[in-house]
């Protein structure tokens, strides 16, 4: 249960009009046959408890004191845990959601480890699981095809293809998406002190077009589609890399300039892919060198200044979040439904939910605690937690049964 606490303060104005709204709900039932594949959660099945891992970055001391600016309704969990799997997995498929995106860093690491127990809970709950590569090395460009082999392999064929998200287009071909983090990065960078450094996972956009072509040469006929997306801005070089188009992670980046970046997208023939958010709320490091270039990153969306401690400051960054989410999810279907832009042409409709449980970031739609919940202890440490701890997911259930989901 979400429960209801709230609710009447934080609805949110709805950004397009009821009748639009459900003529491009009508355009994409009729295009994509299970729709609810095509919504995305990011997901991150990082985190540990004997001993803690990521609940205890930047200095923090779990249990009570975690990485995270909010406190997760289940505490301090371990994702590799069967019962708080199968709360995730109710809490997403409720809402209409039929897919996750696993973050991924690597053959052996934690998230390859934690796959299994994951799959079979997603299974029993009929949600899919796609895979979000990232720059686990800085040779991540030289390994990306056999990374890719090797998911499909182990994920997709010894499972049968039980859960492996395998996405139907609007012409009916079938076939798996992969997106990858820092694809396409600058060759060096120059830091606040104006020294300039080579950027240790820079590959150039030979390199990742060796890979992109070796991907389809190795499953050119085990599928209709396979579709290659890069989370990158810098569209002349993703082309180049053999990319099929574009998925953007940065909740920084505005929906107000998706558009421009569509149009962008049109012209060189990439599809893309703009996520439904609430924000950033990133933690603050606790320990700083005296000469380190690191700034806390503010607080998203708006600049307003909240205090925190304050109960009336916390609702009104939730009425921010939740304007950013409706905003966010109006935006990017209007865009991908748009007869003149990339994606209606290709027949593709991808949406990503960022995130399920980046808890470090702040732009979880995972349930936190309600702020009455909050122990003496956890309100000791300053949590962000707002009266309604499940309104984000609530209101993006809302958003989704509106389009009949």
């Amino acid at each position: 249960m979400l429960g209801a606490a709230g609710l009447g303060v934080w609805a949110a104005p709805a950004v397009a009009a009821a009748a639009p709204q459900a003529g491009r709900a009508r355009l994409l039932h009729d295009r994509f046959a299970d729709l609810r594949r095509h919504f995305v959660f990011e997901y991150y099945p990082w985190y540990e408890t004997a001993p803690y891992r990521h609940w205890d970055q930047a200095s923090r001391r779990p249990p009570i004191d975690l990485a995270s600016n909010y406190m997760p309704r289940l505490g301090a969990y371990d994702s590799a845990e069967t019962r708080v799997l199968e709360q995730h997995a109710r809490w997403i498929a409720d809402i209409g959601v039929g897919a996750i995106n696993v973050s991924w860093w690597g053959p052996g690491d934690v998230t390859d480890r934690t796959m299994p127990v994951l799959m079979d809970v997603m299974a029993a709950h009929d949600i899919h699981v796609a895979f979000h590569l990232e720059p686990y090395t800085s040779r991540h460009a030289a390994n990306y095809a056999r990374d890719i082999q090797y998911l499909l392999k182990e994920y997709g064929d010894r499972r049968h293809w039980d859960c492996f998200l395998l996405l139907q287009h609007a012409d009916g071909t079938v076939g798996p998406v992969f997106k990858s983090f820092r694809t396409i990065v600058p060759e060096t960078s120059t830091d606040c002190h104006g020294v300039r450094s080579d950027v240790t996972d820079y590959a150039p956009d030979a390199s990742w077009r060796q890979q992109t072509d070796r991907v389809r040469d190795l499953f050119r006929r085990d599928f209709d589609r396979l579709t290659l997306l890069a989370d990158s801005l810098n569209f002349d070089r993703t082309r180049a890399g053999g990319f099929d188009g574009i998925a953007i992670y940065d909740n920084y980046v505005k929906p107000e300039t998706w558009q421009g970046h569509a149009n962008s997208c049109t012209s060189r023939d990439l599809v893309f892919s703009f996520n439904i958010n609430p924000g950033f709320d990133c933690i603050v490091q606790r320990q700083v060198e005296p000469d380190s270039c690191y700034q806390p990153a503010p607080f998203e969306p708006g600049a307003l200044t909240y205090d925190w401690s304050q109960p009336a400051d916390r609702e009104r960054a939730a009425r921010a979040s939740l304007s950013r989410i409706s905003e966010a999810f109006h935006t990017t279907i209007t865009l991908q439904t748009a007869a003149n832009l990339v994606n209606a042409k290709h027949g593709f409709f991808l949406t990503y939910i960022n995130s399920f449980n980046e808890w470090h970031e702040g732009h979880q739609f995972e349930p936190m605690k309600d702020a009455a919940s909050l122990s003496s202890d956890e309100r000791a440490i300053g949590y962000h937690n707002p009266v309604d701890g499940a309104y984000r997911l609530r209101r993006l259930g809302e958003l989704l049964a509106d389009i009949d989901l």
